[in-house]
């Protein structure tokens, strides 16, 4: 860990390099750099090709990023979050100058959680209602980073997991699609309806029939604002239950397929496997 503390022409920053062990490198979300600047004069910063993931809010002032060819104006408040294997620029407003907070960091799953997080429909640029939030988080790692906490590796991976979890949550956020109201809140009738009904013979087809919305439409609406195909969804409650069954009841896996909505029991063992990773009778066993 190297901290630097740097007042030039340009900044003034405050900043930890940080060297994770050999362990958290391998296993955890690991910090690679934290810090804050304020800029003193206009400037850019270039970099490319790094094996890092970038965050940074905007306290105060404005700039500008470009990213993948595309140029984004900011504004004290908003949030950036990159994948820095890709180049990217960004540069200070000339008449207001900005103090930004940032971390580096990275992990073994990065490239698939920063790939789920553009899926959900993240952006590379977002601006949260409150960014008081993420300051925080920032601000926390710092504190670790520079603590002799014996267990920090692990702290530092908590804060950063939680830094993720807020961005998974920005990145998802229905309400502000252009949906209509009344559609919306039928979408969630739809889901209740399912969490309800699993047991009952449902499908794309008669889940349209009974809210009166074309299935092509409902489809595509109800992937938008859950994240998850019906069909999917439908899976994951039946296998949910189908859990609690085996957990608390004597009856036999043929039965259970059936109080679940799937009365061929060889699917039924077939789609717990694939999404359990072991057959009912294992798990049954293991719990």
């Amino acid at each position: 860990m190297h901290t630097s503390l740097f007042t030039g022409d340009l900044v003034h920053s405050n900043r930890i390099l940080y060297t994770p062990s050999n362990f958290a490198k391998t296993n955890l979300l690991h910090l690679q750099e934290v810090g804050s600047l304020q800029a003193k004069q206009p400037h850019i910063s270039r970099r490319s090709n790094l094996s890092s993931y970038l965050f940074f809010v905007v306290e105060k002032g404005s700039g500008i990023l470009t990213y993948e060819e595309q140029t984004y104006t900011l504004h004290a408040g908003d949030c950036v979050f990159l994948d820095c294997r890709h180049a990217y620029s960004h540069q200070t407003a000339e008449n207001d100058l900005w103090t930004l907070h940032w971390v580096h960091f990275y992990g073994p799953n990065m490239a698939g959680i920063y790939e789920k997080y553009a899926e959900r429909g993240g952006s590379c640029t977002f601006a949260p209602e409150d960014s008081s939030a993420y300051i925080t988080l920032l601000e926390q790692l710092y504190t670790l980073a520079a603590s002799s906490d014996y267990v920090k590796d692990m702290k530092i991976c908590e804060k950063l997991t939680s830094l993720l979890t807020l961005l998974m949550q920005e990145s998802w956020q229905p309400e502000k699609r252009s949906i209509p109201t009344a559609k919306r809140r039928s979408l969630q009738d739809v889901k209740d309806y399912i969490d309800l009904n699993y047991a009952k013979k449902l499908s794309l087809d008669s889940l349209s029939e009974i809210f009166f919305i074309n299935k092509f439409y409902l489809s595509r609406i109800f992937k938008e604002q859950f994240g998850v195909t019906i069909n999917n969804y439908l899976l994951q409650v039946r296998i949910t239950h189908a859990k609690q069954l085996l957990r608390i009841s004597d009856l036999n896996i043929e039965k259970i397929s059936q109080e679940c909505g799937m009365n061929d029991a060889n699917y039924f063992a077939r789609a717990f496997k694939k999404i359990e990773g072991v057959t009912p009778g294992e798990y049954r066993k293991r719990w």
